[in-house]
């Protein structure tokens, strides 16, 4: 399963290379935002953020990490 934010295959939950928690959120509506585990960013949000930062948010930089090779979409 990849990750909605990075498209790393991390799982479910919220992925150790982006810090996005997967709440079922897709491109259909990538624009809302939802709150709960992912506070105030919506999915466009994120993923803008992670190609800039290297994480769904800025204040997640130094809790990810890279993608293994086996997670690389």
């Amino acid at each position: 399963m990849g990750c909605p934010c990075c498209a790393s295959r991390t799982g479910g939950g919220t992925c150790p290379v982006c810090f996005w928690t997967d709440d079922g959120q897709s491109d259909a509506d990538a624009d809302a935002v939802r709150g709960g585990a992912n506070g105030d960013l919506s999915l466009s949000h994120a993923r803008l953020n992670y190609a800039v930062y290297g994480a769904s948010h800025p204040r997640y930089q130094d809790m990810v990490r890279p993608a293994r090779p086996d997670e690389r979409p």
